[in-house]
């Protein structure tokens, strides 16, 4: 577990740093200007604001409790609250799914931001949980002999 407190705690604020400031810039993007996007069939701009709005405070929140958790080496509750977290980039990548955003290329910036903080978020992940696995294995192999 030295490797993940030593390693992990700079990678790990670098990339949350990043990934909270893109889907800041984004959401809020989406929230004043919802026109820019292309709308989902059915759902009232408003309320497309709000959820998205909510949204936002939602897996920012996952973040910091998935960092605190980190913090205080609960680790598969991090990485677990880590991946849920990353949810906000692979929304993000759903834009593309329903039609191309009109937007000035500075507001495309975010957007990609989004979905390469999600792709970092989901590659620390792994990183860790190979670590875990690889500590869980060898004190399995201590504890047999």
């Amino acid at each position: 577990m030295d490797l993940l407190r030593e390693k992990g705690f700079t990678p790990l604020r670098v990339i949350l740093a990043f990934s909270v400031l893109s889907t800041a810039f984004h959401y809020w993007h989406m929230v004043v200007r919802p026109r820019d996007y292309p709308p989902i069939n059915g759902v009232p701009e408003v309320a497309g604001q709000i959820a998205i709005g909510a949204g936002w405070v939602v897996f920012t929140v996952v973040a910091i409790l998935g960092y605190r958790a980190y913090l205080r080496e609960r680790y598969r509750r991090a990485l677990t609250l880590l991946l849920v977290h990353s949810l906000s980039g692979v929304a993000t990548a759903g834009h593309f799914l329903v039609g191309i955003p009109w937007l000035p290329q500075v507001w495309l910036i975010p957007l990609v931001g989004d979905v390469v903080a999600a792709v970092l978020v989901w590659s620390f992940v792994v990183w860790a949980w190979s670590v875990l696995n690889r500590v869980s294995a060898r004190d399995q192999i201590s504890t047999q002999h």
